[in-house]
């Protein structure tokens, strides 16, 4: 909590509505980060939830080389039962009270539909759907963004960024997920993959028919950490690296959207020791980011793929800095945003933050 500049507790008997927005750091800038909808067991929970997400936050806007810090927010309440219009429209008024200083969205649990209802209270939130000003899907710059970062770390392993020929295994189809499948079977390689929704595994065993018979084979969520394959991308929860999974792992790397992957920093060290490259995961996924801070300043698809496509260069670059430093892949990575953010603190003495433009109309 001593990191966090500022810690907001919401709370509407009226519409049920309990939330925390948690702000860590706006040295770049007014803070980010999406608004997850979680049935936590206790209010201590979420609230660690929401303090470990905003750090991570302020990493990803820093790695992305965005002008934004990092925030996150957490809706206590189940996705199923509990939402209503008048509970998001209730949290885009604590959202406006913050007076530019957090802008938020969707994540896990939440849609950009929810925030059609925000969106009457504030214009600080993004990530909304195109006929609402917003920039459309951002899983598909986000799953662009994974394939990147699988092509530089293939370039740093092997000296070729070639997806073809390999053999992948993917561990959640979701949005993201599937997307990365459905490139990586383009490109001619061969997938083992995981997901509790057989019909998705289905349908993308069809779609590897389609695309010359490539191989896809399904496996258990306790079988996917043993597979023998040349990289694990990880799209689902979170902290899957961890002492039980890292003995078990037969891959050169792990590469994949899942936010927060390690269960604790020195389980990068362990995959090193394995000879397994760890690709950062904040690096990694965002490209959703990217988009959805960029509709700020108007919708411009070309420029943020030229955004995500720096991901590819900026993986690599870490990947060389752990080598020159003889440090973990994740402490160089950590490191080269805490001097960017250094930098900024002390690059200007009167420096005022400049907030992004409230362009929309309020629906």
């Amino acid at each position: 909590m001593e990191e966090h500049e500022q810690v907001v507790f919401c709370n509407d008997p009226n519409t049920g509505l309990k939330a925390i927005i948690a702000i860590h750091d706006t040295t770049l800038g007014p803070a980010t980060g999406g608004c997850r909808m979680y049935p936590y067991r206790t209010i201590e929970e979420a609230f660690a939830d929401v303090l470990r997400l905003s750090k991570g936050m302020t990493y990803k806007c820093a790695a992305a080389d965005i002008d934004f810090g990092g925030g996150k927010s957490v809706i206590i309440g189940d996705p199923a039962k509990d939402k209503s219009p008048e509970l998001f429209r209730s949290f885009g008024k604590f959202v406006e009270s913050l007076n530019g200083r957090f802008y938020t969205g969707t994540d896990m649990g939440t849609t950009p539909n929810d925030f059609i209802h925000a969106m009457k209270e504030t214009n600080c939130v993004v990530g909304l759907p195109k006929e609402y000003g917003g920039g459309g899907d951002s899983s598909i710059p986000t799953a662009r963004g994974v394939i990147y970062g699988i092509q530089a770390t293939n370039y740093f392993i092997d000296g070729s960024d070639e997806l073809a020929g390999k053999t992948y295994v993917i561990q959640g189809l979701g949005k993201v997920g599937y997307k990365v499948a459905e490139r990586l079977l383009e490109e001619g390689a061969n997938l083992y993959v995981c997901d509790l929704n057989e019909e998705v595994i289905a349908a993308l065993v069809e779609y590897g028919k389609e695309r010359g018979n490539r191989s896809v084979k399904a496996v258990s969520e306790d079988a996917i950490y043993s597979v023998e394959a040349d990289i694990f991308i990880p799209c689902a929860m979170g902290g899957i690296i961890n002492d039980e999974t890292v003995e078990k792992l037969k891959v050169k790397a792990v590469v994949g959207s899942a936010n927060n992957q390690l269960k604790n920093e020195y389980h990068c060290g362990m995959l090193q020791r394995k000879g397994i490259v760890y690709a950062p995961d904040y690096i990694v996924n965002a490209g959703g980011l990217i988009q959805v801070t960029d509709e700020l300043f108007g919708i411009n698809e070309q420029r943020v793929l030229q955004k995500t496509k720096a991901i590819y260069h900026t993986l690599l670059n870490i990947f060389h800095k752990a080598e020159n430093d003889s440090v973990t892949i994740s402490e160089a990575a950590n490191r080269v945003c805490e001097q960017k953010i250094s930098a900024r603190k002390m690059g200007n003495s009167f420096y005022s933050r400049k907030e992004p433009p409230k362009w929309r109309v309020r629906y």
